[in-house]
């Protein structure tokens, strides 16, 4: 439980951190400098206004320089690490797999306001975190069955470190492959944008940690959740459904995150249908 309860301080941090990403990436703009300023009257924002939660409960929710509101999104994402990280080691503990699961859900948090906010998964999580996933594979198992059941078909012996590197690279190419030929599909199809590239990389990032199984539970999650909000916010704002661009990132990243909280009894379970 210390662990734990240290895990959640150390998850405020990185959702400030967060914070500056979801801002300042889809502008081009630097993460380290400058420092944290109020993006109304751009002045620099004084380290005790920069608590993570505690400032923007002392504040009323508003910059001290010029009155503006702060976004709630910024207690909303420190609040959401924190919690994930809190869940992540209290469930694996200090252990290379609780850490891994915490750098995927503060990427996950991030892609999931980046879209919702901009339309933009930017690269730095999603190619980035492919990367990391995959770099992180050999050290860290990837539990899944798919490239245990190929090896296995094609009688190669492989060490339990060359298999879990395999389950990360179908799980980031595979879903990511069907999601872009959908998407090319329905472009050819109807003659416009069906599926950004962002989101098919964004399945690749959550292959690359989770396997193939966690990125077809996301795609899944992602695309039934997102078709039924979707659908109610287009009738309620009575937007035009053919020109509404759905923040697709958003429901797959919130799809991803319930998978990891969901933790390996969903993955099993799903493995054995």
């Amino acid at each position: 439980m210390i662990e734990a309860c240290v895990a959640f301080l150390f998850g405020l941090l990185i959702g400030s951190f967060l914070n500056v990403c979801i801002y300042r990436l889809p502008r081009d703009l630097s993460v380290v400098r400058p420092r944290s300023y109020c993006v109304s009257c751009e002045k620099p924002i004084a380290w005790y206004d920069n608590v993570p939660l505690l400032s923007y409960v002392a504040l009323g929710g508003r910059c001290r320089a010029c009155g503006t509101r702060i976004s709630p999104r910024y207690p909303v994402v420190e609040l959401l690490t924190a919690t994930l990280f809190f869940i992540y080691i209290l469930r694996f503990g200090p252990t290379a797999l609780g850490l891994k699961y915490c750098l995927l859900g503060a990427m996950l948090v991030a892609l999931v306001f980046t879209d919702l906010e901009e339309r933009i998964l930017p690269d730095e999580f999603t190619l980035g975190g492919t990367l990391l996933g995959l770099a992180l594979s050999p050290f860290v198992m990837v539990q899944d069955i798919t490239a245990h059941a190929i090896f296995w078909m094609l009688g190669i012996q492989a060490s339990p470190r060359v298999l879990s590197v395999a389950e990360s690279v179908a799980g980031a190419v595979i879903p990511a492959f069907f999601l872009w030929f959908g998407g090319w599909l329905y472009e050819r199809v109807r003659h416009r944008e069906g599926m950004g590239l962002g989101d098919v990389k964004m399945m690749m990032l959550v292959g690359s940690f989770l396997g193939l199984q966690g990125a077809l539970l996301t795609l899944i999650l992602g695309s039934v959740v997102g078709s039924i909000i979707g659908l109610a916010y287009v009738k309620l704002t009575h937007k035009e459904m053919a020109t509404y661009e759905l923040p697709f990132g958003t429901f797959l990243g919130s799809g991803a995150i319930a998978v990891t909280l969901s933790g390996p009894k969903f993955l099993e379970w799903y493995g054995g249908m």
